[in-house]
């Protein structure tokens, strides 16, 4: 049974494939010839956090697992604990034992905070979320500030700024280190694609641009591989989709969660890519909200080519349709206003 649900689990992992994601979970090479690699789970009790846990519990490539929460995170540790996989984990709670689990961390995930529920807008998740980010990034520019940083707590439009103006009011600022998290989005755009072209999803990729949230979020499916002859009502249809997964999980579960499941599983994807760039791995590129030049916002989600530093280059956006343009424009105030609103609330 247990061999049989491995090759479950790395079944269901290399049914996604990009450069840097078709080997998730898979055991490429020996744990002895990777390096140690600590990774930590701000919020790992929560609905994101345990099964983000769990995932990283059966990568290869981590060495060292710290799981964290204000409350819960020891009987979390010792359930994963038991899991037959190369790392050691170790369970911290409260805030006087924070500083413990991020000391050593090569890289850092924040899934902290509340969830979205029903009739909620992203202020509202804003005005809870932006403060305990706040927090746990003044404790990592203390305690761990050379780790990459992916950030999963909502709204990330405004998270990575927060996180951001915190780093550098502590002088540890490296715009290479702090990623949002906008991996969903383009397991999302994968999936509607490939059921809409009707092709095999494990090779299906769609970049997408801009940021995190509603409109703001722009798949290029004039990018997308394989080629498919969809209308200009399907790519519609398949944008807003895209544009609006989140909404469409949180009524379906009639506000008993959100997206956690699937969250989870495209933050542990950006995490082992990180890891993998990290590592040496060449050619690493994933979508990710960062630090941007590529259009006049100063955050901007876009292929990302990861490395040994975290971002080696962040890439263009290439050929656009004439609706992907419209798009890109009429995001841009909105995600204008989100990246302004966590700077402002940072500088408080």
């Amino acid at each position: 049974m247990r061999s049989s649900l491995l090759r479950s689990v790395k079944t269901l992992a290399n049914s996604t494939t990009t450069t840097s994601s078709s080997h998730f979970l898979r055991r490429g090479y020996s744990s002895e010839s990777v390096p140690d690699r600590k990774v930590v789970v701000l919020g790992a009790a929560g609905g994101i956090g345990q099964p983000l846990a769990l995932l990283m519990k059966l990568n290869p490539l981590v060495s060292n697992l710290a799981l964290y929460d204000i409350a819960n995170t020891p009987g979390v540790a010792a359930d994963i604990s038991h899991i037959n996989t190369r790392s050691e984990v170790k369970g911290y709670m409260g805030d006087d034992q924070l500083g413990q689990a991020l000391e050593g961390s090569d890289v850092v995930i924040i899934p902290a905070g509340v969830p979205r529920k029903p009739g909620m807008t992203r202020d509202d998740l804003f005005n809870i979320n932006a403060g305990i980010v706040k927090g746990l990034c003044e404790a990592i520019a203390k305690y761990c500030p050379n780790a990459l940083v992916n950030m999963i707590s909502n709204p990330v439009n405004s998270t990575v700024p927060i996180a951001a103006e915190v780093f550098k009011k502590a002088g540890t600022y490296d715009e290479k280190k702090l990623f949002g998290v906008t991996t969903l989005d383009v397991v999302r755009a994968r999936t509607f694609y490939a059921g809409k072209a009707n092709v095999p999803v494990a090779g299906v990729n769609v970049p997408v641009v801009g940021g995190h949230a509603g409109v703001t979020i722009l798949p290029l499916f004039s990018q997308a591989t394989p080629k498919a002859n969809l209308s200009d009502d399907h790519i519609v249809a398949l944008t807003k989709r895209t544009q609006e997964g989140g909404t469409e999980v949180v009524e379906a579960k009639a506000g008993k969660g959100s997206a956690t499941l699937s969250m989870a599983y495209a933050g542990a994807l950006f995490a082992d890519a990180c890891l993998k760039g990290l590592n040496g791995v060449p050619d690493v590129v994933e979508c990710s909200f960062v630090q941007s030049s590529i259009t006049e916002l100063p955050f901007f989600a876009s292929k990302v080519r990861l490395g040994k530093n975290g971002v080696e280059e962040v890439l263009g956006l290439g050929p656009l349709s004439d609706y992907e343009k419209e798009g890109l424009e009429k995001l841009k105030p909105e995600l204008l206003s989100s990246i302004e609103k966590g700077i402002q609330f940072a500088n408080k």
